[in-house]
């Protein structure tokens, strides 16, 4: 079948994976189905395709070596853009596609900013979401800035899969060790170098000592550590992975003193201590000889195919469940599925029947032609494999298998059907995508494994049609692999069960990055409401096409929808009459991505009573959105809801401030079985920003090496402030984040399981002989209001972090806990540090709540007493960052220059 090639535009991937999103298996040590995505945004380079397989070959040879022979590359595959040529070597996807690419290829959020880094906001030893390379990088670009390739795609490989953490601390490059001298952030400590400060003007540079910061006694900002060009000391991969001789931080070589991330996340634990408790690690053997060189595997996307495979059996008669899923499914049909896209449709019950072969989508034409194929009468029984064989049997115009590889099949059934997993088998053998919709309680769960090991998606929708979730779940099928300028994103849904003459009013913002093909959708259940649409200059749209048949009515906007606040009203004209509003728009401009928002749960199933996490990532390009309203609902699998305000702010269940994910614990299980989420994204008036800082979790930058005592300096990176953030508009985006499971729940009332969550944003200034504290109030797992805190000291942190329960207790009498994601402050005297002649004070706090359950120790802030020693002259001592002067000594040399100058 000859399927053309889509219109070419500048897309944006969806970033944000499903829990399941990674196919990657490891298979006898070797890691398989590994997919590197380059984005279209991406000019074509055949370059940067071989530039890949050099950087993956070689990283696999380092990977053996430095995790002790366990693991290697075996098969990757490129996902080549359908932007690029084709090419007798491309061949179609089975399953992978860009939603579930482990390493993304794509431009640099601004010009220069071509640091690797990796999308994670989980905890420790929680895989992660994906790498992101530019090509600048791949092309070998920014090696004497980052590295070889092969190395840096181990660095970020380690937070990928095992979920370890940077061992150095831009924010933080410097700290007051236990020896009272100025350590470089590092691991191990015993990588040797020279602590400076290098400027340039133009071709002239100037080095000089660094100075103390008189309030951080700390060396000042612009002061950086510049390694040895040759070690000794082995590194750790996780703080430079470019030294030539570097292996994973162990147990015996970690410097848990180190303020950098893998010991906050991390427990103080080594990054390969970390790594030796993986489920990877558990499942291997050191191997005995070398690995094979890694297969690769180029791959192209073309046009989607979908068939509808839509169950019709008797249940669907109840719970107006056979209209319900024609509202959707003519949502998906009318607004959803891209342009270009061939679609069939079979219908199943105790048989199946294809109603439609597959169309192209060119027009409405064909769209209207598909509406009519639609089932009107529910009957007989549930068969769930007919339904899907007889999809493998829908045929295009040229006869050619409508199983193709990444075909997909949409399977929405309401029943249960005990020999749904049979045919598990033949659908992974066809490399057909399965995504499955679950309609009502009762809708079989076998199906479930089918969406997974396809890579498929998972949907449920209750019976409660206010809830919107058929049509949400319908919604959400965009193509995986679609130019994000082609994908209908979904700005509002929402529904109410009114009386009649009661109305639904609110409003809908269309914002400067949507507007195109914008579509309203009103639906009830009784009869037609009165509706009315005004848009933002106040002209009413009475143009809506009305589906009496269906209890529908919808209305496209031409061309660019105005930007601004449009108001709908709709009034009820029957009792208990259930009215819902859904609107998409998609990107106005090809050229500028728009604002999207992703959901998922970081599990797909969970076991009673194990805390679950709800995370929505609101982005604008790859570029995170600060300062929005999320908000989350979780249904269960018979209505009960439960609202959660999600946060960005690195406390409770959010790993990290600012970085565009917003997340919060879920713990409220009423009942055994599905649950679905859907979340909300609201972007007020300058309150809400796209920002440009520098990602998390990236490969450390060089500023340059000593070489026989003289810096080589690398050229710097471009000065981005941190703070430098774009204020957005009023936007507003609404999404599903699809179903997942729940078991073991007890039918009667069950205690208080949950302790408090761990504080992790302490922090610590000392003003005068007092010491302020301030941190954000935790929850029992976000929830509530704890009992009481204890706060503990010590002149070590190694003391403090190992024996807690043995440290000095502050008195904290007078402190009385608020309410969950307050802000707390506390102020006390420390006691014992003249005894104890200590340099440094380090607090931590652990919460207790009403049932005495106790959080973990916090994370451990401190306060500088007194200076610790500083740098002597790096030529006069080279090679250490823990060379320095006797502070008391430099005092009595100045003292005596001052009284030869006054005195003589």
């Amino acid at each position: 079948m000859g399927l053309l090639r889509g219109s070419v535009f500048l897309f944006v991937l969806y970033l944000l994976h499903e829990s399941n999103s990674s196919l990657i298996k490891l298979n006898n040590n070797g890691y398989e189905d590994v997919i590197i995505a380059i984005d279209p945004g991406v000019p074509e380079n055949e370059t940067i395709i071989e530039k890949l397989k050099d950087m993956v070959t070689t990283a696999s040879t380092y990977l053996f070596e430095a995790t002790k022979r366990r693991f290697f590359f075996k098969n990757v595959s490129i996902l080549i853009p359908e932007t690029w040529k084709e090419n007798s070597q491309y061949k179609r996807p089975k399953h992978e596609s860009y939603t579930h690419a482990d390493v993304i290829v794509a431009p640099p959020i601004a010009p220069g900013r071509d640091e690797p880094y990796t999308k994670q906001f989980t905890e420790c030893g929680e895989k992660a979401e994906y790498i992101h390379f530019t090509p600048d990088f791949v092309l070998g670009n920014k090696q004497n800035e980052y590295g070889p390739a092969g190395r840096a795609f181990v660095h970020e490989w380690a937070h990928l899969r095992w979920g370890v953490f940077d061992e150095y601390n831009e924010d933080q490059p410097f700290y007051s060790a236990s020896s009272n001298k100025i350590e470089a952030t590092r691991c191990s400590a015993g990588i040797t170098g020279i602590n400076k400060v290098y400027t340039c003007r133009g071709e002239s540079c100037l080095t000089r000592n660094c100075r103390l910061n008189a309030t951080t006694k700390l060396y000042e900002k612009d002061c950086q550590f510049f390694p040895d060009k040759v070690q000794t000391e082995k590194a750790s991969i996780m703080y430079m992975q470019s030294i030539e001789t570097v292996e994973f931080c162990n147990e015996e070589n970690h410097n848990r003193e180190a303020p950098n991330l893998q010991n906050t996340k991390c427990n103080f634990r080594s990054t390969w201590e970390v790594i030796s408790i993986s489920e990877d690690f558990q499942s291997t053997t050191p191997m005995e000889g070398p690995p094979p060189t890694p297969a690769f595997s180029l791959l192209r996307p073309s046009q989607r195919i979908v068939c509808l495979v839509l169950d019709k059996s008797a249940s669907m008669a109840s719970s107006d469940r056979l209209n319900r899923m024609n509202q959707a499914a003519k949502y998906f049909l009318l607004q959803i599925v891209e342009n270009g896209s061939w679609v069939g449709m079979v219908h199943f019950d105790s048989t199946a029947t294809v109603k439609s072969q597959l169309i192209q989508i060119k027009s409405s034409s064909e769209r209207n032609q598909l509406l009519q194929s639609l089932p009107t009468v529910a009957a007989g029984g549930t068969q769930i494999c007919l339904g899907i064989r007889a999809a493998f049997q829908v045929k295009a115009m040229l006869q050619t298998d409508c199983v193709l590889y990444g075909s997909e099949i949409v399977l929405l059934t309401d029943g249960e059907d005990s020999t749904a997993s049979s045919c598990v088998n033949e659908v992974i053998e066809n490399g057909t995508i399965i995504h499955f919709i679950a309609l009502g309680p009762s809708a079989d769960t076998s199906v479930i494994q089918m969406s997974n090991l396809t890579g498929g998606k998972h949907y449920y929708a209750s019976d409660i049609a206010q809830n919107n979730g058929l049509i949400d779940a319908f919604g959400a099928l965009t193509s995986e692999n679609a130019d994000l300028s082609q994908k209908s994103l979904q700005l509002e849904s929402k529904g109410l069960t009114l009386n009649s003459k009661s109305w639904m009013n609110d409003t809908v913002i269309i914002d400067s990055t949507v507007g195109k093909d914008t579509f309203f959708l009103i639906t009830w259940n009784k009869q037609s409401p009165d509706i009315f649409l005004w848009d933002p200059s106040g002209t009413l749209m009475n143009t809506f096409t009305v589906d009496s048949n269906s209890k529908m009515a919808y209305l496209s906007v031409p061309g660019t929808a105005k930007l601004g606040i449009w108001t709908y009203s709709a009034q009820a004209t029957a009792d208990s009459e259930t009215l819902t509003i859904t609107v998409t728009s998609r990107a106005a401009n090809s050229s500028v991505p728009p604002i999207t928002v992703n959901a998922k749960m970081n599990k797909d199933n969970n076991i009673f009573p194990s805390p679950m996490i709800v995370y929505a990532e609101v982005l604008q390009g790859y570029a995170p959105v600060l300062g929005a309203n999320v908000t989350a609902v979780i249904e269960s699998k018979h209505g009960n809801t439960t609202v959660l305000q999600l946060l960005d702010n690195g406390t409770g269940a959010d790993a990290f401030k600012d970085d565009g994910v917003y997340s919060r614990y879920f713990t409220d299980y009423t009942e055994n079985g599905r649950y679905s989420l859907k979340v909300w994204a609201h972007g007020g008036t300058n309150s809400t920003t796209r920002s440009l800082r520098r990602p998390l979790n990236r490969a450390m930058y060089i500023p340059g090496w000593v070489v026989d005592g003289e810096i080589q300096r690398n050229p710097p990176r471009p000065e981005i402030d941190g703070n430098t953030q774009t204020i957005l508009e009023n936007f507003s985006r609404t999404i599903s984040g699809g179903a997942f499971v729940v078991s073991q729940v007890p039918n009667t009332y069950f205690p208080d399981r949950y302790p408090p969550s761990q504080i992790t944003d302490l922090d610590a200034t000392l003003d005068g002989d007092e010491i302020t504290l301030t941190w954000t109030a935790p929850g029992d797992f976000d929830v509530g209001t704890v009992k009481e805190y204890i706060i503990r000291t010590s002149g070590s942190l190694l003391d403090l972090q190992d024996n807690f329960d043995n440290a000095l207790q502050v008195n904290t009498s007078g402190l009385q806990p608020n309410e969950v994601n307050s802000k707390e402050t506390f102020t006390f005297k420390p006691e014992n540090t003249e005894e104890e002649n200590a340099t440094h004070v380090f607090i931590a706090i652990q919460s207790v709540d009403k049932n005495n359950l106790t959080s973990k120790i916090s994370n451990i802030a401190q306060v500088v007493l007194f200076a610790s020693d500083a740098d002597a002259n790096p030529e006069e001592i080279p090679n250490h960052s823990n060379s320095r002067i006797n502070v008391s000594m430099l005092v009595c040399q100045w003292l005596g220059l001052l009284w030869l100058l006054l005195f003589f």
